[in-house]
């Protein structure tokens, strides 16, 4: 029988953006609805946040924007763990973004982007419905 860990999430700021109060209220709302959360902090290059990922064996990566740089940093991370072998974690993205970006930011392998006013709850049950239930200690 293997042991049962939480859903493992990273909420990081790729960027120079400073601006993180949002990125704190979700990862304050998913540890509430059960998630193990990690917060990076600020100002994290995307080798970064991809490394903090692989060691924290997270299942989800959270990324923050409001910078507008988003369309550059986000496929960077996505590229960042890919390159570590991270195939299978679920890449969300939020902040100002422009809806028109949304379809880019896709393609480029963020899973679903949640623009300001989206409630915690939306987050979790996506991210519940994409990376599945209890994950094992194990390995994924």
């Amino acid at each position: 029988m293997t042991e049962q860990r939480p859903i493992r999430v990273l909420i990081a700021k790729p960027g120079l953006d400073g601006h993180d109060r949002g990125a704190k209220v979700v990862a304050l709302g998913l540890r509430d609805a059960g998630f193990e959360v990690i917060y990076s902090g600020i100002r994290r290059s995307p080798a970064e946040i991809a490394e903090e990922a692989l060691q924290e064996d997270v299942d989800v990566v959270g990324l923050s924007s409001l910078s507008g740089a988003h369309r550059t940093l986000f496929p960077r991370v996505v590229e960042e763990l890919r390159k570590r072998g991270l195939h299978d974690v679920l890449v969300i993205g939020g902040g100002l973004i422009p809806p028109e970006d949304i379809p880019y930011l896709r393609e480029k392998g963020i899973a679903e982007v949640f623009l300001p006013g989206t409630l915690v709850s939306d987050i979790a049950k996506f991210i519940r419905e994409h990376v599945g239930g209890e994950r094992s200690s194990h390995g994924k």
